[in-house]
Formats: C-alpha cells, sequence, structure tokens
C-alpha cells in the first residue's frame, strides 16, 4: 500500500512539472510574431501567384499572337503550325508551373538546395516514378520530328480513329467521330495510320447480272460522271470506270472516285443516287442487294 501511494505521488509530481513546463512554454511563445509571419507569408504568396498567373496570361497571348502571324504565310501547314502552337503552349505551361512552385517552397522556408543536394538518395525512387513522363516527351519528340501526324489530321492510333485534337508533351489529344475526346499517353502510341496524307478512295459496287447490256450500264455512268463531277471541287482525280468485276457475291460493275479526305462519304452518296436514277431511267434491271460502297 505504502509503494503505490508513492507511486501515485511521484507520477502526480511527473504530470505537474510538464504541465507546467508547457504552460510556460505556450506563456512564453512570442504569438505576435507567429501571425505575423503568418500574414506576411499568405500575403507574399498571394502576390507570388498574382504575378505567376500574369506572366501566364501575358505568355500564352504572346506566343498565340506569333502563331496567329505564322498561319499568314501560305508556305507552312495549318497543321503543322497549330501541333507547333499546342506543344509550345504546353512547354511554355510546364516551365511557369516548375518556377512557381519553386517561389512558393522558397517562401515557405523549404530548403531547395537541401532538396536538389538530397536528390541523389531519391533518385532511384523518383527515375522509376518518372519514367512514364520522359517515354511520353522522348516519343512525342520523335513523333513531332518525323511528322507522323499534325493537328486536324484524321489518324488510327490502335482501336481509335478520329482526328488529332491536340499534341502535348505527355498526351496526344483524339476527336472520335462520334464526339468522343480520347486522351492518349504518347507512350502507347506504337503504329499510326494518317488518313490524311493522301487522297480517299471511293468505291462503288453495283450488281449486275450476267445477261445485262454493259455497254448500256458504261454510257449511264459516263454520263452521270460527266454531269457531276465538275459540282464537287474536292474530287482529286476523275471517275475510273473498271467496269465488270467478279466478287464473291456475283459480278458487279465498279467505279472508283479519289477524293481529299473526309469528302468520300458525300461523293458516293451523290454518285450512287444519279447511278441509279440513270440505270432506272435506261430501263435496266438491277438484282436485289443491287449496291456495295467501300471507302479507303
Amino acid at each position: 500500500m505504502l509503494n503505490f501511494w508513492l507511486e501515485s505521488n511521484i507520477i502526480t509530481k511527473k504530470v505537474s512539472t510538464d504541465t507546467n513546463i508547457f504552460k510556460k512554454y505556450i506563456d512564453n511563445f512570442n504569438w505576435d510574431e507567429l501571425l505575423s509571419k503568418v500574414i506576411t507569408t499568405t500575403i507574399l504568396l498571394l502576390l507570388v501567384s498574382l504575378l505567376f498567373y500574369i506572366f501566364h496570361y501575358i505568355g500564352k497571348k504572346i506566343i498565340k499572337r506569333a502563331f496567329k502571324k505564322n498561319r499568314l504565310v501560305e508556305s507552312l501547314s495549318s497543321g503543322r503550325i497549330n501541333t507547333a502552337y499546342t506543344l509550345s503552349q504546353n512547354i511554355f505551361h510546364y516551365f511557369i508551373l516548375f518556377f512557381y512552385f519553386y517561389a512558393v517552397l522558397s517562401l515557405l522556408g523549404i530548403p531547395i538546395g537541401s532538396l536538389i543536394a538530397g536528390a541523389g538518395i531519391m533518385g532511384v525512387a523518383i527515375g522509376l516514378g518518372a519514367q512514364g513522363f520522359v517515354t511520353d516527351v522522348v516519343t512525342g519528340f520523335f513523333i513531332l520530328l518525323e511528322q507522323q501526324f499534325t493537328v486536324g489530321d484524321d489518324v488510327k492510333i490502335g482501336t481509335i480513329s478520329g482526328k488529332v485534337a491536340a499534341f502535348g508533351l505527355r498526351t496526344t489529344q483524339i476527336l472520335d467521330y462520334d464526339g468522343t475526346l480520347h486522351y492518349i499517353p504518347n507512350r502507347s502510341i506504337t503504329i499510326v495510320s494518317n488518313l490524311s496524307r493522301n487522297d480517299m478512295r471511293a468505291q462503288i459496287d453495283i450488281h449486275v447480272k450476267p445477261n445485262q447490256d454493259f455497254d448500256k450500264i458504261k454510257t449511264a455512268i459516263q454520263n452521270v460522271n460527266k454531269s457531276l463531277t465538275p459540282k464537287f471541287d474536292d474530287i482529286t482525280k476523275k471517275p475510273q470506270i473498271l467496269g465488270v468485276v467478279e466478287t464473291p457475291n456475283g459480278l458487279v460493275y465498279r467505279v472508283i472516285i479519289f477524293t481529299k479526305n473526309g469528302a468520300q462519304a458525300p461523293v458516293q452518296r451523290a454518285f450512287l443516287a444519279k447511278y441509279l436514277e440513270a440505270l432506272k431511267q435506261a430501263g435496266l434491271e438491277m438484282p436485289i442487294s443491287p449496291i456495295n460502297l467501300s471507302a479507303k
């Protein structure tokens, strides 16, 4: 019982001593200095943020104006200018962001020099974490250098098809034909099918019977081609009549029309309608499911 009383007394004195030390520390703490430092640091952070925001805004305006002037130069490709523009905006954004965080950390009293000196210790971990980013940047650089595609091109990357909406350091944005915007990491781009570098082929196959008058069919199609071709500026080569072709589905009368990229579907529809109308007026009977369209 005596031992218990002695231990309780010792514990009570120790708690009382610790409480007095903590109270003494609180009483002697310079709260005015702390409050003044917090207010000063907050004001400096706001001023720095405002300053970098102004730099960021003005810098992007300057880049936009510079590329706007370059668009007036006819010798430069519009898609190439748009690609360089989005990439320049991307690089400038990361440049400003890096120095902004550097300034914020300095104002907060975090020793940047020590962090940089200690980077060797965490180099392996950071290297592994940044490996994907570095691969994205390097791959993006070679895509730009080799001019695999530019902003505005219609491309197929893997299973994704659409128009290149933007090209950045890390990702490429593809606007799908259904309106979906895909963000593709540059390191994932291995095979690119660019659909905008060459003319597109619109192929029209009209199924015919073996006993039909093929000369009459050819004449009707030639008349349509002669009257309709001048109405489409997107046709790059005159329609080519290949004539009768044997396919797994039977005999077809094939016509090929080369157009600019994106114009193949409207041209197909317009010529198909006129072909059917001309063949009907010529008194030619078409078999069931007479039409086969394809565009490449």
